[in-house]
């Protein structure tokens, strides 16, 4: 695919740089910006270019930056419009119509691939998220997690990685027993004991569950824990979130025909480094040396396991199979678990870079200004069918996703349902709707011969609306880009308000249909093409639905 025009653009600006400064002077450490100034007047974009080699060249940064303007104006040739110095020495670049319209036939040549491949190099990823101990129900905590996870998958595939959905399930433990003691207790019609799992939804696995009253506590927990993997799977797929692999805890603790296990062969890794030692009866990892206050316990001197041994042999298991990075999408509550879980990986001979452990905050679901509970089975959290049911996939994936993850949100019940231009979701999905009854107006031949034949690439006059929303257009790749490397979802869906917003605005101010002279109606419905299909990828990465017709 051919360089953006943003990215022809930059090194044009680098390269008149470089001319300018001449070739006995070295580069600046920073590489020169090229960003969208905020304010209109102060052109279409701005480089700091003079001020980084002004000190090289022993020279005023504005002097240097009239310097660079004519090495620029000569450069860029028809392109540009005007360059102005501004400030301390920061240069403006006017931009013609022409570079506009020639920037939009690079956004349609990239057809459905636009804004896509722009990771810097691939890795295989492997993204945990959700994993929801199998003893209740999902709730709206884990559907902020099961967004958040699904779309930053979307996001690493959509940039070029080959990405693996895990889902791991915790069906191994006391746990399990507890759960089983619960069902089997509500089987008997007796109160759950004190430390057991409460809420109706225990009483119908004891109704489901056969002769759960007199069979093995282990073989009650276990099916329960089955039923409620499957009822968890059954509320993801409709929420649209899917996974490559279910992975079981208790998988990691049984033998193998080689006579060992997971966890065994996680302890055998962790002793070739040198990190595990035996002590009290016990065996140690040795988490101090990599900055831990003390040194944690792996394995008890009763031969029992703890907790963290299951975690250490499951991120030798990823490493096993060949991921270049683990993503952990984790719970508000587990913060402790950094510390420990990133000292296990680096003794495990893992870089610590690779690991990314991701903290979700709460969810807060508001109705009339009032948190509220809405759940009507669960007793003290809503879950995740409850929301889905009240407001829809498409309004509970956008409002879970439109804030950053580590902040606590809170879903505003009557704005997600409402069909306003209030409703950020309603906007944007009515934007598509809108373009889509556009080119329906248009027609299918006459939309298919613009695509065909384009649009004279000069002499058109631009309204400042139309080279607005190109603009806006021109920003998707580096936001996909940064959405992904940042980890920061809500900028996609940031990103897709915004440019539905251009829309809005170039439909206000520009016909369409019916524009004349007939080259500006096929440069018009191109533009209508190339913002449908951008708004359409966005909420796409987001798992929400872009519908023609609202």
């Amino acid at each position: 695919m051919s360089a953006s025009p943003v990215d022809t653009l930059r090194a044009a600006v680098e390269a008149a740089a470089a001319a300018t400064a001449g070739e006995d002077v070295a580069a600046p450490k920073s590489r020169p910006t090229l960003e969208r100034p905020r304010q209109a007047d102060h052109g279409d974009y701005a480089t700091n270019a003079a001020m980084l080699y002004a000190k090289a060249l022993k020279a005023s940064p504005r002097d240097v930056a009239q310097r660079l303007a004519d090495s620029l104006t000569s450069e860029l040739g028809a392109s540009l419009e005007r360059v102005e110095v501004a400030g301390p020495g920061f240069l403006n670049l006017f931009l013609s119509d022409a570079w506009y319209v020639d920037a939009l036939g690079h956004v349609l040549s990239a057809g459905d691939a636009y804004g896509a491949g722009g990771a810097d190099a691939f890795e295989k990823v492997n993204v945990e998220f959700v994993s929801a101990n199998p003893t209740g129900p999902l709730h709206v905590g884990h559907a902020r997690n099961a967004a958040y996870g699904d779309a930053l998958a979307r996001l690493f595939s959509y940039v070029g990685h080959d990405v693996t959905r895990e889902f791991y399930v915790n069906d191994f433990g006391s746990q399990v027993e507890n759960f089983g003691r619960s069902v089997q207790a509500r089987a008997r019609g007796e109160e759950v004991p004190v430390d057991g799992y409460v809420g109706d939804y225990v009483a119908t696995l004891a109704l489901e569950i056969a002769d759960a009253a007199t069979r093995p506590v282990e073989d009650v927990g276990l099916e329960a824990v089955a039923m409620m993997v499957s009822r968890a799977r059954d509320s993801l797929h409709a929420f649209g979130v899917e996974f490559d692999v279910w992975f079981s805890e208790k998988s990691l603790h049984e033998t193998g025909p080689d006579g060992t296990s997971g966890v065994s062969h996680g302890f055998d890794v962790l002793r070739e480094h040198g990190h595990a030692y035996e002590g009290e009866g016990a065996l140690w990892l040795r988490t101090t040396d990599f900055g831990d206050d003390k040194d944690r316990v792996i394995q008890r001197s009763s031969g029992e396991h703890t907790y963290f041994a299951s975690d250490i042999a499951y991120a030798q298991n990823k490493r096993d199979r060949g991921f270049d990075r683990m993503v952990y999408v984790l719970g508000a509550d587990h913060h402790g678990y950094i510390g420990r879980m990133r000292a296990a990986y680096e003794a495990l001979g893992g870089e610590p870079d690779r690991l990314d452990l991701l903290i979700m905050q709460f969810v807060h679901l508001v109705r009339g200004g009032e948190k509220v509970s809405m759940s009507k089975r669960a007793g003290e959290f809503v879950t995740l069918d409850e929301l889905v049911e009240e407001i829809g996939v498409d309004a509970s994936r956008w409002f879970l996703l439109n804030r950053s993850h580590d902040t606590t949100i809170e879903v505003d019940l009557a704005l997600a349902k409402s069909e306003t231009s209030e409703n950020p979701v309603y906007y944007v999905q009515y934007a598509h709707a809108r373009i889509a009854a556009v080119l329906r107006k248009a027609g299918d031949e006459r939309v298919a011969d613009v695509l065909a034949e384009g649009f004279p690439p000069s002499g058109l006059e631009l309204h400042p609306s139309e080279r607005a929303l190109i603009s806006k257009l021109l920003a998707w790749p580096q936001e996909a880009g940064e959405a992904a490397d940042r980890r920061a979802v809500h900028r996609v869906a940031s990103y897709a308000l915004e440019l539905a917003q251009a829309f809005s605005a170039f439909y206000r101010d520009c016909q369409v249909v019916g524009a004349e002279p007939y080259a500006l109606e096929s440069f018009r419905i191109a533009l209508s093409v190339a913002t449908q299909r951008t708004v359409w990828r966005a909420l796409d990465l987001l798992g929400v639905s872009a519908p023609t017709e609202m």
